[in-house]
Formats: structure tokens, C-alpha cells, sequence
């Protein structure tokens, strides 16, 4: 019999992929994890039935969540990252030398614990001394620590439960506060195909706080339409100024110094919605 997973990525959209076999599944106290060993995308960690990363695509998102900001900042040295349970943006965040420390909010630390046994690859990050992992609320933690951090990453779920504070005016503002005077941060805003309501409301709610706001696009194969947005906010730092050829060589498989302004190259209909 063969076995297949299905994300109902909308109402009447989702994708299918054939799984080997079943790793984990459990019930957290926040959500439903599951890690399933796919055909085409090896291993896969799906969260409330919805894919979070997979072992073949998630170097796209996690590179493209993380060095835009922390090339843009000049001297990145405390960087935050909110969600992201896997690792995966924390071990991008952990290649810049001038990061002295890198602190993981996560609220739930299960997925910090299934992540770690059934995706090293993506965890490894997460053993580097730098980095201080602190299982809570990442709307409190930003709320409790004001002028603190050189760059914050919104690594989180979709705007459901747990996370729908992740989307509100009043994080963005939070984070404003818990950025230093120079300070900037990203988001993931989810995609302009199928959330397109989201996307203008957070560019409207970050370009209201903040001196710079940019949007860029990344494709990840395994997130709803292939199409991702992210969202940046800055106090100083325009990503758009920063000199390609002073960008150090990372080695990483998306992201390039080239990428990091044409990332910014919106289609027209994504400039629209920036305008709605």
C-alpha cells in the first residue's frame, strides 16, 4: 500500500508527497509534530499538517530568512530569533563571525527536541556556544528586553494559534523597541498568492514604524505557491545600499551577494499589494 501526506495548503489547494515511512508523531502541548521520511524531499517535519522544512529545500528559506539582515547590518553581534525550532535559521545566523550571541525564543521545546534527533543536519546550529536557547514566548521575550539585539528574525508558523501574535502591529512595534538604535529585523510574511491581504497589512504596519521597509521574495518548493515573502524593517541599514562586493563568501546553495538586492525585484502584482 502506498502512503501519502497531503497539506491542504488553502480550501481547495494543498500538495502531495509519497511517504516512506513515519518517523514521529506526537502531541505537544502546543501542536501536532510529525516527521515523515518523504521520496522526493527526504525528511520532512510537519507541524499541525503543515510543512515547516524539509531536508531538500529548507537551505532556501533558512539562507534567505537570515543573511539578508544580518549582511545588511555592518556589525551584527546579537542577533534573536523568534520561532524557528528546527535549527535551521539559527545554524544560517551562527556562519557570521561577528555574531557574539545568537538567542532562540521557542515556545515549544519539542520541536527543539525532535528537530535534534531526527533533523541534525538542519539542528546542528543549535550546539554552537554562542547560542542560548530560551523555551517561552517570543512576544514576551521581546517585550522584556528593550534595546538589546542588533538583528531579530521572525522565523514563525503560519498566523494560526500560538503564532497569531506574530502578526499583530503591536510585535512589530515590540521589536522596534527591543532593537538597538541601529537595529533591523525580517519576517516571514507567507505568500503573496495566498495571503496577499496579510502581506499589505504588515507592510502597512512595519513602514509605519519603521525608517526603511523592504519586501522580498525567496521560492521554496514545499511552501504554499513556491513564492515567499519577507518583510524588513530597519532604523538605519537599507539593504538596497549595501555593496555586493563586500559581502563575504558564505558558501551557501540560494542565497548570493548578487541575490541580495535582486531579491528585492518585485513582480508587479506583489508591488500592488504593497500599494493597496
Amino acid at each position: 500500500m502506498e502512503l501519502w501526506f497531503t497539506e491542504k495548503q488553502t480550501e481547495t489547494f494543498g500538495i502531495t508527497a509519497k511517504v516512506v515511512r513515519t518517523l514521529h508523531s506526537e502531541q505537544s502541548r502546543y501542536q501536532r509534530i510529525d516527521v515523515l521520511e518523504t521520496v522526493d524531499y527526504g525528511r520532512m517535519l510537519v507541524l499541525d499538517g503543515m510543512v515547516m522544512c524539509t531536508e531538500r529545500d529548507e537551505f532556501a528559506y533558512h539562507e534567505m530568512i537570515a543573511h539578508v539582515a544580518l549582511n545588511t547590518h555592518p556589525a551584527p553581534k546579537r542577533v534573536l530569533v523568534i520561532g524557528g525550532g528546527d535549527g535551521g535559521t539559527i545554524r544560517e545566523v551562527v556562519r557570521h563571525n561577528t555574531v557574539e550571541k545568537a538567542v532562540l525564543a521557542e515556545i515549544d521545546e519539542r520541536v527543539i527536541e525532535v528537530s535534534r534527533q531526527f533533523l541534525p543536519g538542519i539542528a546542528a546550529g543549535l550546539s554552537d556556544p554562542r547560542v542560548e536557547i530560551r523555551v517561552g514566548d517570543g512576544v514576551a521575550h521581546v517585550r522584556e528586553h528593550p534595546n538589546t539585539y542588533d538583528v531579530i528574525l521572525v522565523d514563525s508558523t503560519e498566523p494560526i494559534g500560538p503564532a497569531e501574535g506574530l502578526f499583530a502591529r503591536e510585535f512589530y512595534q515590540g521589536i522596534y523597541e527591543a532593537l538597538k538604535e541601529d537595529g533591523l529585523f525580517v519576517a516571514q510574511t507567507e505568500s503573496p498568492l495566498f495571503n496577499a491581504d496579510l502581506v499589505s497589512r504588515v507592510w502597512r504596519d512595519v513602514a509605519s514604524i519603521y525608517p526603511v521597509a523592504r519586501l522580498y521574495l525567496a521560492y521554496i518548493p514545499t511552501y504554499p505557491s513556491g513564492m515567499w515573502s519577507f518583510t524588513l524593517g530597519s532604523k538605519r541599514y537599507d539593504p538596497l545600499a549595501v555593496d555586493p562586493s563586500s559581502l563575504p563568501d558564505l558558501n551557501t546553495r540560494y542565497y548570493t551577494p548578487e541575490l541580495h538586492r535582486a531579491a528585492f525585484a518585485l513582480p508587479r502584482f506583489v508591488r500592488e499589494l504593497l500599494r493597496s
